[in-house]
């Protein structure tokens, strides 16, 4: 499981929202919901990963995307935003990593133990943000 190879291929993803703050403005309820599905792809040094599905917040419902790069090390993985800025890195030993953006910490646990179902559970918070996000992969 700790290659490239393992990882490549479609993946439904299933996302739960729980939101602390209310939202934006307090418009939205305290969780949401993303349904869709995520690829990995070769690229250049590892692979490239591209996600695109429904985002439910309350009655609100829009089409949501995001991509990242993989780069895989003998230790673990280096997780790139699409443009090659790092974003975070985790090793196979040790699966939690953070990312500061500006006043806000994001705080991530990979979780590989029920493999090849596979879940990221990110901590956000800031002056603004308080939410965590739990995410399924299921190969498609």
């Amino acid at each position: 499981m700790q290659g490239p190879a393992a990882f490549e291929g479609e993946w439904q993803i299933t996302r739960e929202i729980e939101d602390r703050t209310g939202g934006p403005a307090g418009r939205f309820p305290g969780t949401g919901r993303f349904t869709g599905t995520g690829r990995f792809t070769p690229a250049p040094g590892g692979l490239a990963y591209a996600e695109a599905g429904e985002l439910a917040l309350g009655p609100t419902v829009m089409r949501a995307t995001r991509a990242y790069r993989w780069v895989f090390t003998a230790e673990g993985v280096e997780v790139l935003f699409s443009d090659g800025r790092p974003f975070h890195a985790f090793r196979w030993d040790a699966t939690a990593a953070e990312h500061l953006c500006g006043a806000d910490l994001y705080s991530v646990r990979y979780d590989f133990s029920a493999w090849p179902e596979w879940t990221a559970a990110w901590d956000v918070t800031g002056p603004r943000k308080d939410y965590t996000l739990r995410t399924l992969w299921r190969r498609g």
